[in-house]
């Protein structure tokens, strides 16, 4: 994929980059490892100030940001604003909790003083995704900067601009030269910087080839990764759920960022009793929403991202309905307007074997499916390569903890949405990744917890 700014809404090519040559990478390699032996000696106060600085900025500028967003990737305005004060929070959550995260720990043994020590790694290689151009980024940058860490950035090829936007924001926020770096390079480019000696870890959000790749080639270099790769989440609603809130709360898990989210709802679990009034109120749901111009207001529903991920997202809801699925609403490409437009689709009788059975769909697509308890529910829930995120909705206390126990995933939301907050540890098991982000674990993952033992 060229590197370039590609407006979803009209199809347009707006810029184009070059990526860097090898030399040009030498050069940025060389400024990270000589910043972090400084970086790495700064105070955590003079790091929370820079990251509370760069949560200033965002505040300042998140109409603009969110219009950069928005005009590179598709996401409607509001959410692409949203996802910018979002980044903000983290910043100020890292910049006021990694003292505490990060002080040492004391520790029982023979010795007179034993004790747990956290210390930066270096230079740390993110590779990022598009869905979430900002917010994906910062949620790895607040706790490696913190640690004392310093960060390479490699973004997507198809949101450019915001890359290096984000780079500006540091350095606008007081950071050192090359404590944060974008290096606009194509896939083909990553093994070159991972297995470098001075890149001393990764993290990647992306597919689940992309993290296989990262790790393959961090792991001929005994290189830690952090990988938060694909999801197929469930949406599974028992008999004494509520309904109406189950049915609001689905349209947002669903159809946020137009469906694009590795953590959005994708398959609906409904026990038999209630199937048919909670897809009447989900039709009823879907059909309400407004796709068109993304940067308006009155839009919910804005363009996928690139040409191909709709191409690839109709060509599974063709084949799972070829294969016998009924189709409920949408399910046919909007060929009547330019851009990558795509309309809310509810698939039901998803049959076995089909794309709809495990395949992850990545757009505003729903799949109902019908169990006839609570047994079928998590069977068919955990039935999945995938492990990320599952929300359950119940009032019952006894079902509650079967899908806490039973349910195979990174998260559990019970009667919530399943999202992603500075507070909690986020990450996925199975086939959607390891390790964790977000909360004290996340800053964890790139230190080296050094044991201290004193005579």
């Amino acid at each position: 994929m060229a590197i370039a700014t590609v407006n979803p809404a009209t199809g347009e090519t707006l810029q184009t980059f070059e990526p860097l040559t090898d030399s040009e990478i030498e050069a940025k390699l060389t400024l990270a490892q000589a910043s972090f032996l400084q970086y790495r000696k700064t105070s955590m106060a003079a790091r929370g100030e820079w990251l509370r600085n760069a949560a200033d900025i965002l505040e300042r500028d998140s109409i603009k940001y969110g219009k950069l967003m928005t005009m590179e990737m598709g996401k409607p305005l509001k959410s692409a604003i949203a996802e910018v004060n979002k980044c903000a929070l983290v910043c100020r959550y890292y910049a006021e909790k990694a003292p505490q995260f990060l002080a040492d720990t004391p520790a029982e043994s023979d010795a007179s003083q034993s004790f747990l020590r956290y210390q930066p790694l270096g230079p740390i290689l993110a590779v990022m995704p598009w869905n979430f151009p900002f917010w994906q980024v910062f949620r790895f940058a607040a706790p490696a900067l913190m640690a004392g860490n310093v960060g390479l950035l490699k973004h997507a090829s198809n949101v450019p601009q915001c890359a290096l936007a984000l780079e500006t924001i540091f350095t606008e926020a007081g950071l050192p030269e090359g404590a944060f770096q974008t290096l606009l390079i194509g896939a083909s480019q990553v093994e070159r910087v991972i297995s470098d000696d001075r890149v001393k870890a990764a993290t990647l959000t992306g597919s689940e080839p992309a993290g296989a790749s990262l790790a393959a080639a961090a792991g001929k270099q005994i290189k830690k990764t952090v990988l938060e790769l694909g999801g197929s989440d469930p949406f599974i609603v028992l008999e004494s759920a509520d309904l109406e809130a189950a049915a609001v709360t689905a349209v947002t898990a669903r159809m946020l960022n137009n469906g694009q989210s590795c953590i959005a709802a994708k398959r609906f679990i409904l026990i038999d009793t209630i199937a048919d009034k909670f897809e009447q109120k989900l039709k009823e749901k879907f059909q309400a929403l407004k796709v068109g111009d993304p940067m308006s207001e009155e839009t919910d529903i804005g363009p996928l991202a690139t040409p191909s991920i709709r191409e690839e997202l109709d060509e599974q809801v063709q084949q799972t309905v070829a294969m016998g699925a009924t189709l409920v609403l949408g399910g046919k490409s909007l060929s009547d307007r330019p851009g990558n437009f795509y309309p809310p689709t509810i698939l039901k009788d998803i049959p076995v074997g089909s794309p709809g059975e495990k395949e992850e769909f990545f757009g505003p697509v729903a799949l109902l499916f019908r169990v006839k308890d609570l047994d079928e529910a998590i069977a068919l829930a955990n039935d999945t390569p995938f492990g990320l995120g599952a929300s359950g909705w119940t009032q019952n206390e006894e079902e509650r903890d079967r899908l806490i126990e039973e349910v195979e995933a990174g998260a559990v939301f019970i009667n919530g949405l399943v999202k992603s907050d500075p507070r909690l540890p986020f990450g996925g098991i199975k086939r959607s990744g390891y390790g964790r982000e977000l909360s004290i674990q996340g800053i964890h993952e790139f230190v080296n917890i050094k044991t201290v033992w004193i005579k």
